[in-house]
């Protein structure tokens, strides 16, 4: 999240903000030597966190014309031959000693564009991590036969009109702005639209997304809208020929509109003009290799290094865009509150003293009086969507008599049932425990306290004899259903599109995402809910959603108000009286006790910085035991935290010491 946000709390604030991006970077002071053959500052690709910064090698004659700016090239460095960029040429050197020079050019193509590597760094200092680490993740691996090939340019894009997004009264979008897309609404083509408006003026858009079925939607809608050949999709299933053709065709300026996934947040788009993102909230952004940075952050970054608009939309809203609103950052754009009512209608079951009466079990009940008779109207007009939180069948089991939770007497884990007629088995292990019984009591029999999408449906189709029942979850992910009576079984981001929309889609095990021991639980819970019940109906074509859960859960009823801002506002109060993102800044430093120990007695860090733990860290992958320190400073410190930890990561890696496993802002704390 920008640093600036927190200044732009007032207009005075927005314009000092506003002044700092506009004035020149600062021009670093020239190098005095005396002068050399022509030089290549090259960042070695070496993992070692002190050597994480340019060297310089001459350029022999032979190499002048193809050792250019962002180059891939080999040299001698520590006896020997690595990987490497080129970042410049100069003609002087603040070296000493003699230069060694480059090996050779492995390519003259300039994948590394200037832009792009400016951004590297200010990633690698924003989550203490290296730049060879951040190149990685930026820069596609070579594929020579593809980097042979001509891209060819691309026709111009028409300016399209405001088309869906009348609804939310702005035609162009504001400059930054945080989207809450409407239920029912195609997230997609409105996507596609306010790409193709910034490629029409002559500037480049970045779309991320968080997985490949997205990327599918948006790229359909993209096709549709523009015509073939005016984008291409970055996404790590495409291939590496593919992946890299369409790299080169934005590095080369031949394509403007770029989508993909979390790593498509590096693209090298020319002249960028647009970054969007839909669904920011979803973990699937938290990059998992080193230094673990969220896609929405290096847009931010990149946003507030070039100066191009932002775009993050959803039908949730995260904490982290809400407080870009919340500062006067962003712009909140919504539609007007009579136009969401009109589009979603949520009812909890057993939500009033009247249904309680009638139904006295409709809060216990897995499929309360309520529920079955909503999707037995629904199944008269067409699909209805059930969502359930876990897959499989029954996937946690306990005694039926004193509800102690059933383990396996080999590991200890976790017995389930893997499917109908199967005898239990361990979750971890999986040694069968045909003849169990109960530690406690003694006792023989078995419940199943959560169930999975496989006995959902196995229990929906005994309850709705006749129906078509559908499954969508794990490796079964249907894309879309027909608009014909059927239930549809699925777990959150599993759902697939009703043609039309579904005439009810229904909410179950609420408490299962609601009882995570995870910081962000309602927020995710929300977002989950929101992104299926999206799918329903409008009102006025008998579309409705229906809860089975606690009504006066905090996330039950902003989905019931279908006001995820109002509970995003409610958790950023939390998290500020709690020091905790994104009001705060916090970093997680974890490795084996004594070395954690080390660390702490030598770290230096930020006036305001607070330090909790040590505690013990549950890594069953670990081959020695683990603790964790948790480090948290005010939100202005931020960029002084980053460069304690960077220097930390140096000095250890200088002396050789024990890696500690550094995670700025990580998306949990656990």
């Amino acid at each position: 999240m920008p640093d600036d946000a927190q200044d732009a709390l007032s207009l005075p604030g927005l314009a000092r903000a506003e002044a700092r991006r506009a004035k020149p970077p600062k021009q670093k002071p020239p190098i005095t030597s005396a002068a050399v053959d022509p030089v290549a500052r090259v960042l070695v690709d070496v993992a070692l966190a002190h050597l994480d910064r340019p060297f310089d090698y001459l350029v022999p004659s032979t190499m002048a014309d193809d050792a250019v700016p962002g180059a891939r090239v080999k040299v001698r460095f520590a006896g020997q031959e690595v990987d490497g960029f080129v970042l410049e040429r100069t003609d002087h050197t603040d070296h000493t000693g003699r230069l060694a020079p480059l090996r050779r050019v492995v390519s003259a193509e300039p994948v590394l564009t200037p832009e792009v590597a400016e951004l590297t760094g200010r990633v690698a200092a924003r989550w203490a991590g290296t730049r060879s680490d951040v190149l990685r993740l930026a820069v596609p691996p070579r594929h020579a036969t593809t980097e042979k090939r001509e891209s060819t340019p691309a026709p111009e894009v028409a300016a399209p009109g405001a088309g869906g997004w009348q609804a939310y009264g702005v035609w162009p979008l504001p400059q930054r702005a945080v989207w809450s897309c409407l239920p029912g609404d195609d997230w997609a083509p409105l996507l596609a639209r306010a790409a193709a408006a910034t490629a029409s003026s002559g500037r480049g858009a970045l779309v991320c997304v968080p997985d490949h079925r997205d990327v599918a939607r948006l790229d359909a809608a993209l096709t549709e809208l523009v015509g073939p050949g005016r984008h291409v999709v970055l996404a790590a299933d495409a291939g590496p020929a593919k992946r890299y053709a369409a790299f080169l065709a934005l590095s080369r300026g031949a394509v403007r509109i770029a989508v993909g996934t979390r790593a498509a947040a590096f693209a090298p788009v020319r002249d960028l003009g647009l970054v969007a993102m839909w669904d920011d909230g979803d973990d699937l952004y938290a990059e998992p290799r080193a230094p673990y940075p969220h896609a929405r952050e290096v847009l931010l970054l990149r946003a507030q290094q070039t100066g191009c608009a932002v775009l993050l939309g959803g039908y949730a809203r995260s904490v982290e865009a809400q407080y870009l609103v919340r500062t006067g950052w962003a712009h909140d754009l919504a539609a007007p509150r009579t136009m969401v009512r009109e589009r979603a209608q949520v009812a909890v079951a057993g939500a009033t003293e009247f249904d309680l009466r009638r139904d006295p079990l409709a809060r216990s009940s897995r499929l309360p009086h309520d529920a079955h008779r909503a999707v037995a109207a629904a199944l008269e007009h067409g699909p209805v969507l059930v969502q359930t939180p876990r897959s499989g069948y029954a996937t946690r089991l306990a005694c039926d008599a004193c509800r102690t939770p059933a383990g396996c007497a080999v590991c200890h884990g976790p017995l389930r049932i893997p499917g109908p007629g199967q005898p239990p088995e361990c979750a971890w292990c999986g040694t069968p425990a045909p003849g169990w019984s109960c530690p406690e009591c003694g006792n023989h029999g078995l419940r199943a306290p959560v169930l999975g999408d496989r006995r959902t449906a196995e229990e929906l189709g005994r309850a709705f004899p006749g129906v078509p029942v559908r499954t969508s979850s794990g490796e079964r992910v249907l894309d879309d259903v027909e608009a014909r009576p059927a239930l549809v079984v699925a777990t959150p981001g599993a759902e697939p599109v009703a043609d039309g929309g579904y005439a009810a889609v229904l909410l179950m095990d609420t408490w299962l995402l609601l009882g995570r021991a995870d910081l962000r639980a309602e927020e995710e819970a929300l977002r989950r809910w929101a992104n299926a019940a999206a799918l329903v109906r409008p009102v006025a074509d008998g579309g409705r959603v229906v809860v089975v859960g606690e009504p006066a859960s905090a996330a039950v009823q902003a989905l019931v108000r279908w006001d995820p801002a109002g509970l995003a506002e409610r958790l950023i109060a939390e998290r500020q009286s709690a020091h905790l993102p994104p009001a705060s800044r916090v970093a997680t430093l974890t490795a084996p006790p004594e070395v954690l120990e080390e660390v702490a007695a030598g770290l230096v860090l930020p006036e305001a910085a607070e330090v909790l733990g040590p505690v013990p860290v549950d890594d069953p992958q670990a081959e020695e035991d683990q603790v964790r320190l948790v480090v948290r400073v005010p939100r202005a410190s931020g960029e002084r935290l980053g460069a304690a930890l960077g220097d930390l990561q140096r000095t250890r890696s200088a002396r050789k010491l024990p890696h500690v496993r550094v995670a700025v802002d990580p998306m949990t704390l656990g």
